[in-house]
Parts: structure tokens; sequence; C-alpha cells
């Protein structure tokens, strides 16, 4: 049996405990070592079989599973953050599914969601964005043209933008291109939640400067949008006295209203 588990944003700690479960499991444990935080290979157990997927081709990954598989062994294939998003899952799971290997899924925390608890955001604040777009600058793996970054940008919603810190002055220039203002709030977000984190507040229009000056340009994550300076939002009608649920009856002036 193959898991796919994914690892979390960085943080040892952030990994799901059915995850962490999993790991103490594997006999075999085929990891992405060029971004997932190595403390969380202690979750394996004694005399797992341990490998660094940064080092292997797709068939080389696929061959380790079938002699894994063959051997009677569970493995882990272990991936950043979570896997459904930009972790190259599908095309090891079709693999699998051609050679009969049963898989399943675990998921994980994903580094949008850590940089927004490492700087208390909330993306969907009402009056001001309730939508979160998480998209990536084009680079080696190309972007459908209806997908570009100045069509995301038009909506003026909130963004996460993964994979791009090494291409920030171009992406400031298609989002403002796009509809964002200069001065819209943004965020770069080195490694979030890792120890070695570094988070900073700049703007759209700053976004290259801010980088240039940290020296960010890999393992960052872009956020953008007005939620950032969390301003000028309107409060959840789902606490409002008056807002009845089906938990809650409406209340005015401390009176019930049935």
């Amino acid at each position: 049996m193959v898991y796919f588990v994914g690892a979390g944003t960085g943080a040892a700690d952030l990994i799901t405990v059915r995850g962490m479960r999993l790991l103490g499991q594997a006999d075999v444990v085929i990891y992405a070592g060029s971004l997932v935080n190595p403390e969380l290979l202690a979750y394996a157990g004694e005399g797992c079989e341990v490998h660094n997927s940064a080092k292997l081709t797709l068939g080389e990954v696929i061959e380790l599973i079938c002699r894994a598989e063959a051997e009677g062994k569970t493995t882990v294939r272990l991936h950043t953050g979570e896997p459904s998003i930009y972790g190259a899952v599908r095309e090891q799971m079709d693999e699998l599914e051609q050679r009969g290997i049963p898989y399943e899924s675990c998921p994980g925390v994903s580094a949008c969601f850590g940089a927004a608890a490492s700087l208390n955001l909330e993306y969907t604040l009402p009056g001001v964005s309730q939508s979160l777009v998480i998209t990536r600058m084009e680079g080696r793996t190309k972007v459908p043209e209806k997908e570009s970054i100045e069509s995301f940008a038009a909506h003026q919603a909130s963004m996460a933008i993964y994979l791009s810190a090494g291409m920030a002055e171009e992406l400031s220039r298609r989002l403002i291109a796009g509809g964002y203002r200069e001065d819209t709030p943004a965020a770069l977000v080195y490694k979030a939640t890792w120890p070695e984190e570094e988070a900073y507040l700049c703007t759209v229009g700053t976004l290259h400067q801010t980088s240039v000056e940290h020296g960010i340009t890999s393992t960052a994550l872009i956020l953008v949008g007005d939620v950032i300076a969390h301003q000028n939002y309107g409060k959840s009608r789902l606490y409002a006295p008056d807002f009845s649920t089906g938990f809650r009856a409406a209340k005015c002036g401390g009176a019930e209203q049935g």
C-alpha cells in the first residue's frame, strides 16, 4: 500500500495526526528532500528505509515503490505542504494505477495557510474579498493563457502566488497591469512556519525591491490583497445579534426574537 502524505507547511508539528501515524507505520519513506523538513523523518519507525526524491527521476521513484510493494511493505510518499497543490502527484498515481498498486492520500496544510497563520491573516474579510486565488507565474511549467496573472488580478481578490519569488519584478508589473493598485498591500513570506521563516509586509509596487533587499528569490510565497491590511471590512453576520441560525435565535436589546 502507498500513502501520499502532505508534510504540512514546514514546522515539524504541523503535519496532520494521520500523516504522523502513517509515517510511524511506514516501511519505506520517499520524501521530497528539497522542500520537506527533515525533522519529520523522526516520526518514521526504527529501521524504516528512507529515500530523498530530490535526487530521483519519476521512473526511479516508481521503481522504489514497486520494489516495496513486491516485498509487502507500506510506502509513504511524503510531499511538501498539501500534495494536491503543485505536488506532481497525479502522474505518480497514474503510474501506480497502471501497475495495479493501491494508494490513498492524506492531506496536509499548504504554505498559503501557514503564511496566513504567521501573519494572523483572514483571506476572506466581508466587504473586502470573499475569494482566494492560488496561482503561480509561468516557469518551466506552463500556465494556461486563460489563467494569466492579469486575468486573476482583474478580480482584485486575495491571491497566494507560489513559485514566483524569483520573478517578483515581472509579477509586480503584471499584477498592476491586471488591476491592482501599486499601493495594494502584499507580503513576501520565506519558508512559512519553518524555524528560519522570514516575513515582510510591502505593497504590489515594492515587491521586487523587498525581495532584493532581503535576498529572497526562492522558497517563498507572495500574498496580495487588501485583506493583508485588515481594515475597512464588515463584521460577519454569523455572530450578529439580529441574525438567527439553527443554533441560536436572533436577539434584540437582550431579548430573543422567536
